[in-house]
């Protein structure tokens, strides 16, 4: 329980410093945000703080930071420290910095901050790279959602030859069609607080269930260190992609450009999107020690590290009644992430097309063409026998890739700006190693043996660094030419 507590220590403390750190050194001023000169009713629209900040909040916190510490947790007490140090300095800065610079860009998405930073030859590798993610996030957050409603609510078997998980499936898809087409302040800025208060209830919740149940948590020893795994499987690389959202998620830029289109002033930008960041570990950490605690007490092999382990943790701390209540928490977390995801598809895609979405006629057709390629990916996978651990795993590699392109945004941004651009680029580096090593070695990859997988991956990471300075010095030729505008 000692790591634990201190790894919630160094989460708060570090957060509320290097917070004031990043907010340094972009420096926020009273220039007007994009969501008052460009205020269209529709995606540009000025909201208060701290309604911008729970959809954030709902918006990154998918089952990511649940299901993934479940899993990461299999690794020891280390979790509990590598959770809060990744999230203060990789996580919360690559929110921070894609929002805020997105800001200063007009409120423009990743795709064309990848153009303009990276160049038109990255831009082109980073859409296709994007396009899985968001179809992988909604076909995974109907997935799971669906499932939890049906096994953990009705209490009914979730099957794939019961048309009840089907009817559920198709409830949320029309949800998410309807989520993504209408105004953003009229559906998600009214009831996403609603959805965010149930959250954190359900969080805060097990917190406290943590110490009333007695549940057993080990604490980190010197030989604890570098994980130890039942499954043989190595700290690095597979516990940052396993773990992913409560660390660093490619994702979360795809929701902090989306959102930087609601925020009113730019001081409000660290409680936004770095402090929110912040919170998302914090569930991450909660829900580790959770699984953590239940593990200890002896559990059915067969579903550790799976969903079922939500269910189990809830009932096991908070009863019936405060279980379902918790359990609907993390019902909420993966609704409110996939209808975003699909909105976040429709922008970016209206962007690169540039088709006016006032219309809801064109808004309707784009949205349509985002959602058939996830039918499409949600059938087969639910036909599948192991279809949901396959496709979590693709998700969580192609999650923390895209990260890579944000890091490099980043650090290009500020290299141009003449700011300290290791602060970015440190984070970067490192993940590059992490995803070129887990695809080189995991057996949805090209299963090399690790060793091999590591010194390709050290060559890659090389390669990776070189791109991303070449890239901040084109940019730096092209501002001293005045042939791009320094905002």
């Amino acid at each position: 329980m000692v790591t634990f507590l201190i790894g919630l220590a160094v989460l708060a403390a570090g957060g509320f410093w290097y917070g004031r750190v990043c907010e340094r050194e972009f420096g926020p001023d009273d220039r007007p945000t994009p969501a008052v000169t460009l205020d269209d009713g529709v995606d540009y629209v000025p909201m208060n703080k701290w309604k911008n900040s729970l959809i954030e909040l709902l918006n990154i916190a998918g089952i990511g930071p649940i299901l993934g510490p479940i899993q990461g947790i299999l690794f020891g007490p280390v979790a509990f420290l590598l959770i809060p140090v990744g999230c203060i300095f990789g996580g919360a800065l690559h929110d921070y910095f894609t929002g805020m610079i997105a800001m200063r860009e007009g409120g423009e998405q990743m795709p064309l901050l990848v153009r303009k930073y990276l160049g038109r030859g990255v831009y082109g590798i980073y859409n296709v790279f994007l396009g899985l993610l968001m179809l992988l996030v909604a076909a995974l957050y109907i997935y799971t959602p669906g499932e939890l409603l049906v096994t953990q609510v009705m209490r009914r078997p979730a099957d794939a030859d019961s048309p009840l998980i089907w009817i559920v499936f198709g409830v949320i898809f029309i949800y998410y069609v309807f989520a993504t087409l209408v105004p953003i302040d009229k559906l998600i800025g009214k009831i996403y607080p609603i959805f965010g208060g149930v959250m954190l209830i359900s969080t805060v919740g097990i917190f406290f269930g943590l110490f009333s149940s007695g549940y057993e948590l080990q604490n980190l020893t010197w030989g604890g260190l570098l994980g130890s795994h039942s499954g043989g499987q190595p700290l690095v690389p597979a516990f940052f992609v396993t773990v992913a959202c409560g660390l660093v998620s490619g994702f979360h830029s795809t929701q902090s450009t989306m959102l930087s289109r609601t925020v009113r002033e730019e001081r409000e930008g660290k409680t936004t999107f770095y402090n929110m960041m912040i919170c998302e570990g914090a569930i991450a950490m909660v829900w580790a020690a959770a699984a953590m605690g239940l593990y200890n007490k002896g559990i059915d092999a067969s579903v550790v590290g799976t969903p079922s382990v939500i269910g189990l943790v809830a009932n096991d701390l908070l009863g019936p009644i405060g279980g379902l209540i918790a359990i609907l928490g993390v019902i909420i977390l993966p609704l409110t992430s996939g209808d975003t995801a699909l909105r976040s598809a429709r922008v970016m895609l209206a962007d690169f097309l540039q088709i006016d979405q006032k219309p809801m006629k064109k808004r309707l057709m784009l949205t349509a063409a985002t959602f058939l390629p996830v039918a499409a990916i949600l059938v087969p996978t639910k036909l599948a026998g192991d279809g949901f651990n396959t496709l979590w795993r693709y998700f969580a590699w192609s999650n923390q890739t895209i990260a890579l392109f944000a890091f490099s945004v980043v650090a290009v941004y500020l290299m141009v700006r003449g700011k300290n651009y290791l602060m970015a680029m440190c984070p970067g580096t490192f993940y590059a190693f992490v995803i070129f090593s887990y695809i080189l070695n995991a057996h949805i990859g090209f299963n090399l043996p690790l060793s091999i997988a590591y010194v390709i991956a050290g060559a890659l990471t090389v390669a990776y660094v070189t791109m991303t300075l070449a890239c901040g010095h084109r940019m730096i030729r092209l501002y001293h030419a005045d042939l791009i505008q320094c905002t």
